[in-house]
């Protein structure tokens, strides 16, 4: 498990140590200086993997809000495209090894951060989370998956979930579908509905392996259950054993339902089957919603969403956070990023936009679409889960392998699933070793 906190050497927190023994003319001497040298940093380097639709947009939310505190810093968006961060991973891992960090950079909430943290690339965060009082107004069990050995070394900007179950009502009402099915069986059985109306059932993207890692992920979930699902991150739920053997069969068959073609599709483009008409079902994340509304779709009548079958009342989340690398050649602008990541202002200016909850306890449901809304409330009741694809459950090294695991499963037929099992199994021990 993770514990943390971040040395803020310049700015606030140093003023506040040097107070304790200083003047109040010189704390205030002080005050100014670190002030102007705030100022005087030319620019800012963010790091991200949002490049288009919704995330893009919601990310300009945010820089509006930065622009807006720090007119005379220019604002350098360097986003890397490809889904889930793969590509922008590669990339960053290089700069990193380089000692050419940007200034601050995404990293998703839970065991991703532990590499980073291990590998002394991050600074940590838990004088300023006290400065800012995100020690009270985040919620204590997210700020568990940002600590390391009780230093946090992230700012939570959302909350996504990555259970849910998205289709085109007109499309359903053609197969005979009239409400979403809260089971596996349920919903094997609308896929057979959209089958025998000559609709693909289910849309699949198979570019990059991570969507269809994340479909496996949910289905890990549905078919085993929260508790033995967690238990194979604990080594308590073998991975070659009977209850994955059983979901992989789950895994197996929803695949066969399947769109021709899928290997070369990224998940926007097997969104837009959905939303289209020519397929039923789409396991995807939130973010799905914020891509569509981008496109001028409008929820509740161009497409709408359930919790995934078999999870109905689990909520399966992660959380997108900003870092501060350690050697950022403009640390005072990364500090005051990641201020603005962590406000009010800037949550909410950011999370309508990018299909996902704020990270605050005191977020203003106003500004949130009707399934935003839904999300929020369900947040605070639901069984909270962990997303393996997406940087919860295991870090980079299990993340790429269990990726790679799947990509060669599905790109083989998804034929060979104790195959699967024993690369699932290496995944899980390489995220340990």
């Amino acid at each position: 498990m993770r514990k943390s906190s971040y040395r803020v050497a310049a700015g606030l927190a140093v003023i506040a140590l040097l107070a304790a023994g200083c003047s109040s003319d010189k704390a205030a001497e002080d005050t100014a200086a670190t002030e102007e040298t705030v100022a005087a940093d030319p620019q800012l380097e963010i790091f991200t993997w949002w490049s288009s639709g919704g995330e893009a947009l919601g990310l300009a939310g945010m820089e509006s809000v930065f622009k807006t505190n720090n007119a005379d810093t220019e604002y350098v968006n360097a986003s890397i495209a490809g889904g889930a961060g793969v590509n922008a991973k590669a990339v960053l891992t290089s700069r990193l090894e380089a000692n050419d960090p940007p200034d601050s950079f995404q990293a998703h909430a839970g065991m991703e951060l532990d590499g980073y943290v291990k590998s002394g690339k991050l600074e940590d965060l838990t004088d300023l989370y006290k400065s800012e009082g995100w020690d009270t107004i985040f919620p204590a069990d997210l700020i568990k998956t940002l600590t390391v050995d009780g230093k946090i070394y992230s700012v939570p900007v959302n909350i996504h979930r990555a259970n849910v179950l998205w289709w085109n009502p007109a499309t359903a009402t053609k197969a005979g579908i009239t409400a979403a099915p809260a089971t596996l069986d349920e919903f094997f059985a609308d896929l057979e509905k959209f089958k025998k109306a000559g609709i693909t059932g289910l849309a699949l993207a198979g570019n990059g392996d991570w969507a269809i890692a994340h479909l496996m992920d949910y289905i890990l979930l549905a078919s085993l259950g929260s508790d033995s699902y967690e238990g194979l991150f604990k080594g308590t739920t073998s991975w070659t054993g009977p209850e994955v053997a059983a979901a992989l069969k789950n895994f197996q068959k929803a695949l066969s339902y399947g769109n021709k073609g899928a290997g070369n599709l990224d998940w926007p483009d097997a969104g837009k089957l959905v939303t289209s008409g020519k397929a039923g079902f789409f396991i995807m994340g939130d973010w799905a919603s914020a891509q569509w509304q981008s496109e001028g779709l409008v929820l509740g009548t161009d497409y709408t969403w359930a919790p995934a079958p078999g999870t109905v009342g689990v909520y399966q989340w992660l959380s997108d956070s900003f870092t501060l690398p350690i050697g950022a050649k403009h640390r005072n602008a990364g500090l005051a990023w990641l201020k603005v990541c962590g406000s009010k202002e800037g949550q909410d200016a950011f999370n309508p936009k990018k299909g996902s909850i704020s990270a605050r306890t005191d977020s203003d449901p106003s500004v949130y679409d009707d399934y935003l809304k839904a999300a929020m409330e369900m947040w605070k009741t639901d069984r909270l889960v962990g997303s393996t694809v997406h940087g919860v459950n295991g870090n980079n090294a299990l993340m790429a392998a269990y990726n790679t695991a799947v990509g060669k499963y599905f790109s083989g037929g998804f034929k060979d699933n104790a195959g699967l099992a024993k690369d699932l199994d290496a995944a899980y021990m390489a995220g340990q070793a």
